[in-house]
């Protein structure tokens, strides 16, 4: 009888916190948290060098962080560093291939002593080879798992420690569209988005169990096509609703997300209702939404 009755509390309680979550969350759709300061902040993004990389870090710069600029391209990094700095900001560059395990521990070591504990670390570099899965080589394939999820691996085993020894850290990553539904040319793609979702679901709940209950949080991020030369043969029926997404404006709403502590952003921002509403029906009704709207990539060959 005794332990019937804790039963029975147990789950009224658990239905109370039930509806407080459900009404915050309606709550906070309409009215969003305040933006926290960046201003004391060490933000860490691979691929600045272009694109939404460069993107949020002159932003990022623009709000008083400190800004640490990760590339292969040396001479695009280095160009991102030097814009901030002559718009009066601190930036620091390093090149570093976030495929090479031993040269992203390494780079870690010199940004931990040149600049400083990370306290914001974005997960951004991937790229998106466009073509059909039996045409995809082995060569291609490796290589958007070595970035587009690899990568994610090394870089959190290398900053995740000084952020939970600070107690205080916040990581954004950047999934896809294509990590929330399977697209036609992009399987490799969207196996690696689909992977991105994961692992920050998972490190999430890893870290709100572990005894030292750690102050990182967590932003996964699910942009639609943005025009930043991966997208090199768009397809839209209805441009005016799901256009190409200007890299700026996307850097503007993954830092606004960031800063507001969401734990997923979708740009738009509808599209992460849409897919929530979408997976309440069969399947069936998802695939005839997705042929209405007809929109995606054409193979790039």
């Amino acid at each position: 009888m005794y332990n019937v009755m804790i039963l029975i509390i147990d789950i009224v309680v658990m239905l109370i916190r039930w509806i407080y979550y459900m009404l915050e969350s309606l709550f906070r759709s309409v009215v969003p948290p305040p933006a926290d300061s960046v201003h004391n902040d060490v933000v860490l993004i691979t691929g600045a060098g272009h694109g939404m990389g460069r993107c949020m870090a002159l932003q990022y710069a623009e709000l008083g962080a400190t800004v640490v600029c990760l590339d292969i391209n040396e001479r695009m990094n280095a160009d991102t560093v030097a814009t901030i700095r002559q718009q009066r900001g601190n930036a620091f560059g390093f090149v570093c291939d976030v495929t090479n395990h031993q040269q992203i521990i390494e780079t870690a070591e010199m940004v931990k002593q040149e600049v400083g504990t990370v306290t914001i670390l974005v997960n951004n570099a991937g790229i998106m080879p466009t073509h059909p899965l039996l045409q995809q080589t082995e060569g291609e394939i490796r290589k958007t798992f070595e970035i587009n999820v690899m990568a994610h691996f090394w870089l959190l085993q290398s900053f995740l420690p000084g952020m939970i020894e600070k107690n205080r850290g916040f990581i954004v990553a950047l999934s896809s569209v294509a990590g929330l539904c399977g697209l036609n040319n992009l399987v490799p793609y969207c196996g690696s988005k689909f992977a991105v979702r994961g692992i920050m679901e998972a490190l999430a709940e890893e870290l709100r169990q572990d005894a030292r209950k750690p102050n990182i949080r967590f932003t996964t991020v699910y942009p639609y096509m943005v025009d930043t030369g991966l997208c090199k043969k768009p397809r839209m029926r209805f441009p005016n609703l799901m256009r190409l997404v200007k890299p700026e404006e996307a850097a503007a709403a993954i830092i606004d997300g960031q800063r507001r502590g969401q734990e997923e952003v979708s740009i738009p921002k509808y599209l992460l209702y849409l897919n929530t509403t979408i997976r309440m029906f069969p399947l069936k009704v998802g695939t005839l939404l997705r042929d209405f709207l007809d929109t995606g990539v054409e193979s790039d060959l």
